[in-house]
């Protein structure tokens, strides 16, 4: 065949049908050939692969990259670099900056600003709270819209106002204007009634500490999140809507989500990486304390989520990436609700899963699945994105299963500085990233430039994006 840009050598390459030993052959920033070992020696580049698996490179659906307002905790400059370093190709922002993306002038206006500084390819999921501006934003090619739960007592940040609906009625209405756009809608559930009475026993007792926080978020076995997820799935029923629902963690909503997928509702779910490798620990919670709060997993509950993912219930991982400051941390030790949840993820959670396949907990054909090609299929981006064959970008993530590294402060992207999983050894490290065919990060130095990554909007919806062909059905 003719001269290639780049000739991808000697890896272990994931394919939809499984791993298979071959050359892979990259031209234009497309993937252009998948070969027989040494049938190719014409390319501009050789990138020797002996030894790792290659995968598509992961996309990140739920990620907080705090441009514009919050900027410094994060920027698109930084947010994407430590996406590149772990191996991210596409990365999704969130809705809860400064304004608020939920009209389109909004959107249009970060989408522009993006544009100048993203290394990765990237969207952004704007907040579906303004039924009129639903079909509008859906013109500019976003992925999928999100409606937070929850109202923030005690702090102004992350979740104000502009992006949080609780009242029933007007979620039904969301629920109908983006059924209309054919588009998932992302909901962080949350029982904000139940939350207010649970919060104020106790601060009546006078306990605001991080152990209190925990456990008024799991007051009755996760009741503020299972009485949400009834009322979604619910409203689901009864629109048709695609519904994702975010932040699983309970064995109750799980359950729930099984059984409306198995009645045939569309509807798919996530979990975060915090809530089965950090949040899952009391021992933390008191050592760690607004250092991994988010809120509270207990053990038997971050069982049932391996389970979950395991049985196919959970579709896919979204990292909620969320980068504060220590400062902004700090606070949490004397009152957790003037803290902001959540903690930087991105560029960690695919080592901390190949650590768990090194240790044979989940196959890692199912870690592709929940990393690249699932999140496609959800989210309309398939085939061009979360897979490896003709035609498909060349977004693609070397790892070396057999590396060990410690994560480090010292050795983090992100602008806040700190990581909540430092001096955690790992098995399993991404070594080379590749957007559209181009390195952005070689052996754990990002070299991306600015600017390089692409707004990506939906491919033409199909039966095969429908959540559950997305994984019920995967071949």
């Amino acid at each position: 065949m003719a001269q290639v840009d780049l000739l991808i050598r000697g890896g272990h390459v994931w394919t939809p049908g499984g791993f298979v030993d071959l050359d892979l052959a990259v031209h234009q920033g497309r993937i252009v050939g998948l070969h027989e070992p040494g049938q190719v020696r014409d390319a501009s580049e050789i990138l020797n692969a002996d030894g790792q698996h290659v995968l598509p490179g992961l996309m990140d659906t739920h990620t907080h990259q705090r441009e514009p307002g919050f900027t410094h905790k994060e920027d698109f400059i930084t947010a994407t670099r430590a996406a590149a370093a772990g191996g991210v190709t596409l990365s999704v922002g969130m809705p809860n900056v400064n304004p608020p993306t939920n009209t389109a002038e909004r959107l249009q206006e970060l989408i522009a600003v993006a544009k100048k500084k993203v290394l990765v390819d990237f969207n952004h999921n704007p907040a579906g709270t303004i039924p009129s501006e639903i079909p509008k934003l859906a013109k500019l090619g976003c992925l999928a819209y999100k409606v937070f739960m929850v109202r923030d007592t005690g702090r102004d940040y992350p979740h104000m106002p502009g992006i949080g609906i609780d009242h029933h009625g007007q979620l039904l209405d969301i629920f109908e204007a983006v059924g209309e756009t054919g588009l998932p809608l992302m909901v962080h559930p949350h029982d904000q009634q139940l939350m207010d009475t649970i919060e104020q026993r106790y601060w009546k007792r006078g306990e605001y500490d991080p152990r209190a926080y925990a456990r008024a978020y799991r007051d009755y076995e996760g009741i503020i999140w299972d009485t949400a997820i009834g009322l979604l799935l619910r409203l689901q029923k009864a629109t048709g809507t695609r519904l994702h629902i975010l932040h699983m963690s309970t064995p109750g909503g799980l359950e729930m989500v099984r059984r409306a997928k198995d009645a045939g509702q569309q509807v798919t779910c996530e979990v975060n990486p915090w809530a089965v490798f950090l949040g899952n620990s009391w021992e933390r919670v008191e050592k760690m304390g607004p250092y991994i709060l988010g809120f509270w997993v207990p053990d038997g509950h971050a069982e049932e989520l391996w389970k979950g993912i395991l049985d196919g219930t959970i579709d896919l991982v979204g990292t909620d990436h969320a980068p504060h400051t220590r400062e902004e941390k700090e606070v949490g030790w004397e009152n957790m609700w003037k803290s902001p949840g959540g903690e930087p993820q991105i560029q960690d959670y695919l080592s901390l899963f190949l650590t768990e396949v090194n240790a044979g907990r989940i196959p890692l054909d199912t870690l592709v699945r929940l990393t690249s090609y699932n999140p496609a299929r959800i989210f309309g981006v398939y085939p061009r994105k979360g897979t490896i064959q003709v035609g498909s970008d060349a977004d693609l993530v070397l790892v070396d299963l057999k590396q060990e590294k410690v994560i480090s402060n010292q050795e983090t992207y992100t602008k806040c500085g700190w990581t909540p999983y430092d001096g955690r050894r790992v098995k399993g490290v991404p070594t080379c990233t590749l957007v559209r065919g181009k390195i952005v990060m070689k052996e754990g130095k990002v070299v991306g430039e600015p600017g390089y990554g692409q707004f990506i909007p939906p491919v033409a919806f199909s039966s095969e994006s429908s959540a559950r062909s997305a994984t019920r059905n995967a071949p």
